[in-house]
């Protein structure tokens, strides 16, 4: 920012009343867009009451707010507002002049950490989408209370504050494609706590590692949750635990092991989990182990997974994550049954909801079973340009160190080998340059 634009701010505050001012210092602790209900909470109290916070705001924004469209749905608290920076760093220097910084971080610290709990409440009942967007619109707030190094305090004092909220978002690095920031956060936070880690930050730890192509790290994490959970009795970490430990075998290719897993963590999980992956996860988990040997148990676990689901309905919505997994496994079960078409509108859903979700991981893997079921029915180019999406999806997300999982990396050989014989090295070539120039949103829509 210029010093003409930081003197501008200054006039604008020098021309506020008294309200007006304390309310332009206190809105200084928000890092992105702002409603009226996180005005009320954040910056409320000694001098500004409840009753007239926003009434301050209304006579506030017009000189120092830009209105912000809310571009999510299912949001009452519009509109929204952005302070610019300019009049953020004077409203930051005169609330730190004030005395007051310290005191109002750890309001917007505490607000934080309710948001992220909303979000987290909203993923398990069912509100995926909305727990995503939420947790995305807010995301530049909850990056600060995420790191501790930011509070007025010790960093240390504010560690456990900030590794509640990166547990709390577990859905959005894990599910959503983000795990790299994910595992970035975590870490930082976890390395400041003075404490020992709960059950569920080294759960959600190991998960990271997993989902960044990184199983073989994920087991002494795995270990150390398990008796961080027997540590603190913390009985329901033990089936997040189980469902983990079945994710990796089936990542590392172990079915059999995979498939025990899954079994314990349905025997472990509550009905109705409040906190990490559902019970319909663990059957289509189980599904998707049984599948590649046992095709009519894998159903059987997929059929019991949705009767799951629906006995908790309503009280339970679209596990959307879960449910792509399990057009993948039906996508894999009509391909026994040599009925392919079936089998490419099921594995284009698939791709359909991870895209949609943010999974690149869970994309990329249905798109080269598409991509497989494409190269049985002598469909040669259109495998091969949803390979070569692939690879750019997965180069674009992933770090040179990422390694597909077992099942993956099996799909992807049977598919190039026939490729292979059918292409010369420059139309294989071409034809995914080709695939990598449409991109895997337009090929997964093509019937």
């Amino acid at each position: 920012m210029s010093p003409e634009q930081l003197a501008a701010a200054e006039q604008g505050y020098d021309r506020c009343g008294p309200a007006e001012r304390l309310l332009w210092e206190r809105l200084s602790v928000f890092e992105g867009a702002f409603g009226r209900d996180a005005v009320r909470e954040v910056c409320a109290g000694r001098a500004l009451p409840p009753t007239a916070v926003l009434s301050v705001l209304d006579r506030l924004a017009p000189s120092a707010l830009l209105a912000v469209d809310d571009l999510f749905d299912g949001e009452s608290d519009v509109p929204r507002y952005w302070m610019p920076h300019p009049m953020r760093a004077v409203g930051a220097r005169r609330l730190t002049e004030r005395g007051e910084r310290r005191a109002v971080v750890l309001r917007h610290r505490r607000w934080c950490v309710k948001l992220a709990r909303r979000a987290a409440d909203r993923w398990q009942s069912g509100r995926q989408c909305d727990a995503r967007d939420l947790a995305l619109r807010e995301l530049p707030d909850l990056a600060a209370a995420m790191d501790p190094t930011t509070a007025p305090l010790s960093p240390s004092a504010e560690a456990d504050t900030a590794v509640e909220v990166v547990v709390s978002l577990w859905f959005l690095w894990v599910a959503c494609g983000r795990a790299a920031e994910g595992r970035v956060r975590l870490r930082h936070a976890l390395s400041l706590s003075a404490g020992e880690p709960t059950a569920r930050a080294l759960w959600l730890a190991a998960f990271l590692e997993l989902e960044s192509g990184r199983p073989e790290d994920a087991d002494p994490l795995l270990a150390r949750a398990w008796a961080a959970a027997v540590r603190d009795g913390d009985d329901r970490a033990l089936g997040l635990l189980a469902h983990l430990r079945g994710a990796t075998a089936l990542y590392q290719g172990r079915t059999r092991a995979a498939a025990d897993e899954f079994r314990e963590a349905l025997a472990l999980m509550v009905e109705y989990p409040e906190f990490g992956p559902t019970r319909q996860a663990c059957w289509v988990g189980l599904a998707l182990a049984l599948c590649p040997t046992d095709p009519e148990a894998a159903q059987e676990a997929l059929d019991q997974g949705e009767l799951d689901r629906e006995s908790r309905w309503p009280r339970v919505g679209r596990d959307v994550c879960t449910e792509a997994w399990a057009h993948h496994v039906r996508a894999e079960l009509a391909m026994w049954d040599g009925e392919l078409e079936r089998a490419a509108a099921h594995a284009r859903r698939a791709v359909r909801e991870h895209l949609r979700m943010g999974s690149a991981a869970g994309a990329a893997a249905g798109a080269e079973l598409l991509a497989q079921i494409r190269v049985s029915a002598g469909r040669r180019d259109e495998a091969a340009h949803l390979l070569g999406a692939v690879d750019l999806l997965r180069s674009s997300v992933f770090d040179s160190s990422y390694r597909p999982a077992e099942h993956c990396v099996a799909t992807r050989a049977r598919s190039e080998t026939v490729l292979r014989s059918l292409l010369d090295g420059r139309e294989l070539r071409c034809a995914y340059e080709e695939g990598a120039r449409r991109g895997l949103f337009a090929l997964a829509g093509e019937g």
